[in-house]
């Protein structure tokens, strides 16, 4: 290939890992604003995602199945913002766990990198929630887009904690999914096309990502204050549970999805690929 011509080629799977350990070098030594304005900005992103979601199904008469789909494939405009974009995100960051397994990034600088960008991402959902509340967009359709908001927090706080683990777990495997695929992508349609399918398919599918989850419990919290969104829920869901959506509901969900995030993403994709595409090429190097 001459000099100046473009490779519109895909990465191969060992370049992808390279590319991810390189990636997870580069973020653990972010400078520390850097880290925090970037990480709540993945947080809103995120957010946008779950507004979007909740506005294009909440008075969907399709059936459930489809309504899903159409959800699942407009939710991924937050994921998209965060790729394409540039932020970080504490489920797409598990993959630094590459680093750490090839020592070229120190366990104390994974979990510094992702305790605060989790801590970003918390304030940039909060941010969203906020704004959202003052829009008053959430009392489109007699309340109904509110009443939406209602009955998807309070299905996930009454979610054991093995459902919320599991659930957690193959969330975030689909997601880190897409990010190693936007890694071995070049062109920015390509990066969109890697994120649609994945994406869509663990909303379709009721699987629990904790950034969206940031949004998705403080806003159904806030939005179960007003009487008349609790109207509306009822005219839809007269036996949903409401007892457990509070502060205290959303943290044992927020934890056991947090944990579940973890082993679906650092565990099932990054240590995995590692063990499967960087572990041998090691040894092979050390044998020569």
């Amino acid at each position: 290939m001459a000099e100046n011509d473009i490779n519109l080629d895909d990465y191969a799977s060992a370049d992808i890992a390279k590319r991810v350990e390189a990636a997870g070098i580069k973020k653990a030594n972010l400078p520390f604003w850097s880290v925090v304005l970037l990480s709540i900005l993945a947080g809103s992103f995120i957010a946008m995602g779950c507004i979007f979601f909740i506005l294009v199904t909440f008075d969907s008469n399709l059936p459930s199945g489809i309504t899903r789909l159409i959800g699942g494939l407009v939710f991924c405009i937050g994921l998209i913002l965060v790729v394409v974009a540039g932020a970080e995100l504490f489920t797409g960051n598990n993959l630094i766990v590459m680093g750490v397994a090839s020592k070229v990034v120190r366990f104390s600088q994974l979990l510094k990198n992702w305790s605060i960008v989790y801590v970003g991402n918390f304030i940039g959902s909060m941010a969203v929630v906020l704004l959202m509340y003052y829009t008053n967009i959430w009392k489109t359709g007699s309340f109904g887009y509110a009443a939406k908001a209602v009955i998807i927090a309070a299905g996930k706080v009454n979610l054991t904690f093995v459902e919320g683990l599991t659930r957690g777990i193959l969330c975030n495997a689909l997601v880190c999914l897409a990010i190693w695929m936007c890694f071995g992508s070049r062109q920015i349609i390509s990066k969109i096309a890697a994120i649609i399918f994945p994406i869509t398919a663990f909303i379709a599918l009721g699987f629990e990502h904790s950034i969206a989850n940031m949004f998705y419990l403080p806003f159904g919290i806030i939005m179960k204050r007003n009487p008349q969104v609790i109207e509306a829920v009822l005219k839809t869901s007269p036996d949903l549970n409401l007892s457990n959506l509070t502060v205290y509901g959303s943290l044992g969900n927020i934890f056991s999805v947090t944990l579940g995030n973890i082993i679906g993403g650092a565990v099932m994709v990054g240590l995995i690929y590692w063990i499967i595409i960087v572990l041998p090429q090691k040894r092979s190097n050390k044998g020569k």
